[in-house]
């Protein structure tokens, strides 16, 4: 089931070997032993954008929009302990979610992952091979809009005026820079879309996602806005 874990051998690897044009699907092969363990190869949608933007809200609304086919989950879930590493692009807490992803994957269902997270961060990764493709959708906000957001959130979170101002550049920092990511992040304004409309995009954008990826979509559409047409790229 551990696509990490030779079903052959039992050896571990933290460098996927994956040969994802075998005639009998996707495989990774052992080291060791050279066992061929076939997997299931499919995308990973992330569900991204700056705090504030709504994709914890979404994401609630989305466990019924894609129950049939997905599983939806919220990336801050294990920012805790020691996998709140201290670098940059925080390489534990990343490897960690393509880990868990991509055993998820091995059940069929394709994961939606809800929380902040840009392609530099994951596609250098060994594990980024488990996948057949990564998509990003990026939720965004006016910056008044989203300024606003964080000063009303509980005193627990810590959004004083120096945080808020590096969200803010980090949000433009996205917007600016989202079509010239590889692979390009696509866009989704929140501002002045009522929240439910919002995860009806989302959920018609991760239908598409998942198709292009190779993943099995339920029914004609899989969600419950019934279409597989997502988003335009922002």
């Amino acid at each position: 089931m551990n696509p990490l874990i030779c079903p052959h051998c039992g050896d571990f690897t933290d460098r996927p070997d994956v040969d994802a044009t075998a005639s009998e699907g996707a495989v990774v092969r052992c080291a060791r032993c050279g066992c061929r363990a076939p997997f299931r190869r499919l995308p990973l949608l992330c569900v991204t954008g700056p705090s504030g933007t709504g994709k914890s809200t979404v994401a609630r609304l989305l466990l019924e929009r894609l129950s049939t086919g997905f599983v939806v989950l919220e990336q801050d879930l294990l920012w805790t302990g020691g996998l709140r590493d201290s670098g940059t692009e925080h390489p534990l807490f990343r490897t960690t979610w393509l880990r868990t992803a991509a055993m998820i994957h091995q059940n069929g269902r394709p994961v939606v992952l809800c929380g902040t997270v840009v392609p530099p961060e994951l596609e250098g990764l060994p594990e980024r091979a488990l996948f057949s493709g990564i998509r990003y959708l990026a939720l965004t906000c006016e910056p008044d809009v989203l300024a606003a957001r964080l000063r009303a959130r509980p005193a627990w979170r810590e959004w004083d005026g120096p945080r808020i101002a590096e969200m803010l550049e980090y949000a433009r920092w996205v917007g600016d820079t989202a079509h010239e990511m590889d692979p390009p992040v696509e866009l989704l304004d929140t501002t002045r879309v009522p929240v439910a409309d919002t995860a009806d995009d989302v959920a018609r954008w991760a239908v598409r996602a998942a198709a292009d990826g190779g993943a099995p979509v339920p029914g004609d559409g899989g969600t419950a806005t019934g279409s597989a047409d997502g988003p335009a790229p922002g």
